[in-house]
Order: C-alpha cells, then sequence, then structure tokens
C-alpha cells in the first residue's frame, strides 16, 4: 500500500485521439467527436496539456486481432462489409440483426471497422503503457464504447475498446483488473464480457434500468459461475443529486477495491449523469465530475500501486459538460496545480476567457459557462429529495450483500 506519489505526476500520459476522430456516425448523431476537440482545446487554454505527453495508439494489426477474439467472427465480418463505402444488399439486410441498422441508435457508416479498432488501439496503449511500468496513470477519452457485445454493436458502441484493454491485460499481465464505470448508462458490454470471470470486477454507478436504456445494471446482478461476487452495480433514482450519488458511489468503490485487491484499475468516465445532459434523468452537477476522479486516484494509489487507466464515454452536452469533466479528468490523473484554484474558488474559478477556439459552433442557444464548476444557487432543488436518497441507500445495501 502505497500513498500519493505527486513528484511522479508527469508520468501520467495522454492517448493521442487522432485517429479515433474518424468514429462518427453523422453531423445529427449526439455521439460526436467535437467532445473531444473541446475537451482538448480547453486543456490546452489552461496550459494543462502539452504535446509531450501525448503517445501513440497501439499497433493496428495487433489491436484488431485482440478484437477477433473477443467478437464472434461473423459479426466482425459484417462490421466489415458495412465499413464500405458502398455496403451489399446481403450485408445491408443483416445489418438490424447485429444492431447497426441505418436508422438505428448506432447506424453503419463508412471506414466504421477501421476508426472502431483505432478506438480499441487507443485503450489498448493506455493500458500497456501503465501496466509495462511506463506509465502510472494514462487517459484515452475516445475510449469507452461499453455497450458493445461480442455479437452486436448497442447504443453507440461497435466495438467494445475497453473489453479489449481487459483482454489484454488478463492475457499478457495475468492482472488482476477493477473495471469502474460512471457512466449514466449502465456499463452492461464490459459486465457481460467478463460476468463469469473471477480476475475482473466490474462495478457500474448508473440510472436504474428501471427507466433508462440499456434496461439492466440492477443489484441482482452479481455475476456467475466463478465470477459470481465480482459483479457490482450501484441503480441511482432518476433526479438524483450530488449528494446520495457522490455517497453511494464512495462507499461501493472503497469496498469493492479493498475485498477485490486488484493490480490495476480501469475506470470509464461517461459524463452524462449531469442535469444538463439531454438523455438521462439524473440531476447531478459538475461537483461530481470533481469528486469521482479523486475518489478513483485515491483508491488506484491504495489498492493498485498507482496503476490506473481512464476513458471517455457518454455525455451528450457536448459543449457545457463533457470539456469541463474530462478536463478535471486529466488534472486530476495529474495532481495538477490547477486543482487547488478550483477547489479553493467560488464555483470552481473561471474557465480560460480564450476557450473555446475550436471552428464548430454550438448547436443550443445556453450560454457557454465561465466557470469550473456550476452555481448551484441558480437550481431549483429536486422534489422528494429525502425519498430519492433513502431509496438508493436501500439499493445500495441490497448490491453489497455479495461483497466482503
Amino acid at each position: 500500500m502505497k500513498g500519493r506519489r505527486t513528484s511522479l505526476a508527469s508520468r501520467t500520459v495522454w492517448i493521442n485521439n487522432n485517429a479515433s476522430e474518424r468514429y462518427r456516425f453523422h453531423d445529427d448523431h449526439p455521439f460526436h467527436p467535437v467532445r473531444l476537440e473541446l475537451a482538448e482545446d480547453l486543456l490546452r487554454k489552461s496550459g494543462a496539456l502539452q504535446d509531450d505527453r501525448m503517445i501513440a495508439q497501439f499497433s493496428y494489426a495487433e489491436t484488431e486481432r485482440i478484437i477477433r477474439e473477443i467478437h464472434r467472427a461473423d459479426y466482425i465480418d459484417t462490421v466489415e462489409q458495412l465499413s464500405k463505402e458502398h455496403p451489399g444488399f446481403a450485408a445491408i439486410r443483416e445489418a438490424d440483426r447485429y444492431g447497426l441498422d441505418a436508422d438505428g441508435d448506432t447506424p453503419y457508416f463508412p471506414g466504421m471497422h477501421e476508426a472502431a479498432v483505432a478506438v480499441a488501439a487507443g485503450s489498448i496503449a493506455a493500458a500497456d503503457a501503465v501496466m509495462s511500468g511506463r506509465a502510472d496513470r494514462a487517459l484515452h477519452l475516445a475510449g469507452g464504447l461499453h455497450h458493445a457485445f461480442p455479437d452486436r454493436a448497442s447504443g453507440f458502441c461497435v466495438y467494445n475498446d475497453a473489453a479489449a484493454a481487459i483482454s489484454y491485460l488478463r492475457k499478457k499481465y495475468n492482472a488482476r483488473v477493477l473495471y469502474i464505470d460512471t457512466d449514466v448508462h449502465h456499463g452492461d458490454g464490459v459486465q457481460w464480457f467478463f460476468y463469469t470471470e473471477p480476475e475482473v470486477f466490474t462495478l457500474s454507478i448508473h440510472e436504474t434500468g428501471k427507466f433508462l436504456f440499456p434496461g439492466s445494471g440492477f443489484p441482482h446482478e452479481r455475476g456467475d459461475s466463478s465470477g459470481y461476487g465480482a459483479c457490482l452495480n450501484v441503480s441511482m433514482e432518476p433526479y438524483t443529486e450530488d449528494e446520495s450519488w457522490l455517497e453511494c458511489f464512495g462507499q461501493a468503490v472503497e469496498q469493492a477495491a479493498r475485498t477485490f485487491r486488484p493490480d490495476i484499475i480501469v475506470s470509464q468516465h461517461g459524463c452524462d449523469a449531469h442535469a444538463f445532459d439531454p438523455l438521462a434523468h439524473i440531476h447531478c452537477s459538475m461537483r461530481i465530475y470533481r469528486e469521482m476522479p479523486k475518489i478513483i486516484h485515491r483508491l488506484a494509489d491504495r489498492y493498485a500501486n498507482g496503476k490506473w487507466v481512464a476513458l471517455g464515454g457518454g455525455g451528450y452536452d457536448h459543449w457545457r459538460v463533457v470539456p469541463r469533466a474530462w478536463s478535471l479528468l486529466w488534472l486530476e490523473m495529474n495532481d495538477h496545480p490547477l486543482l487547488a484554484n478550483i477547489d479553493s474558488e467560488l464555483h470552481g474559478g473561471q474557465l480560460p476567457k480564450a476557450w473555446p477556439t475550436i471552428s464548430a459552433k454550438p448547436t443550443h442557444s445556453e450560454p457557454l459557462p465561465i466557470t469550473w464548476l456550476d452555481d448551484l444557487n441558480s437550481w431549483t432543488p429536486m422534489p422528494r429529495r429525502a425519498e430519492i436518497t433513502e431509496k438508493n441507500k436501500a439499493n445500495l445495501e441490497i448490491a453489497l450483500q455479495h461483497i466482503g
């Protein structure tokens, strides 16, 4: 067990997202790469990201081999056919069967196979950099496609890069992996990839599947066979706010890490539990995106010798939420001096006035934030707060019954 090593902040690396920018469905799709551009722009304008911190992605050929190990051959064949500029009729006819219908959540697009492999290559590069000892921490924001299954796409996710990275860690390093998923949607794909695997512990905090896609992630989902007990789902009620979310998250991840004793933590940082997000019903503020990385960082230092790989994920308020949340994650992974100001200043202090400078323009009329954290004084308190908090506590108590 080791404490925080602030002198090694420079041993945190950023995985270059350039190749992953090809993972793009269409201009109106909510899963848009402008999120990556805005986050990187904010960090550069804050003086918190330099080119010498970036490392290249993993070998494309080796990544494709790993993808073929974890995804079914007929599914990959269909993805490749639908990735052509002009797919054949036979492949188009099969698209819906594999979750890739042109009118669905995850529509096929030219170059899809290559783009999805590139995303996985970034996540494997992050895992290898940390587990090999070349870095202590690594961030790959283009990753976190946690809904993809071995035999089909789902929820904007074609290939499961998190599962690919974890499989790589298991095979090459025989590592015990604690996977922590903070996306508001249940991390179902990663869970089911490792549902019978005792050396991979999957933990997901999310809005209850009673009301939100993908309709799973309930406390009774605890793993199966030799993997029973290595799966924990923290199911939160709609309109949950910061205090309840963080209380449940903190208790769950602490108990999981203390019991499981991982060699490395892999975390997914979808930032769609924010009140502004259009695809969920949780009412949290930017505070949880300051606090959750801090909690994970502490657990990595305490239980995994500091080894921590972080991935991106969902988040559909592209301008007001995602850039701030992902920037706070990078700042925490680096013990950046800017955090002292954010933690002490009113509403986290001012964002750089020069941000944003990218060519894209917001598609909404709401003003952009000017502070790192939200001014909660302007928010209307949620009704039923006490009832929601008690329900979340009860669900957590049920979920933790099988954790030592």
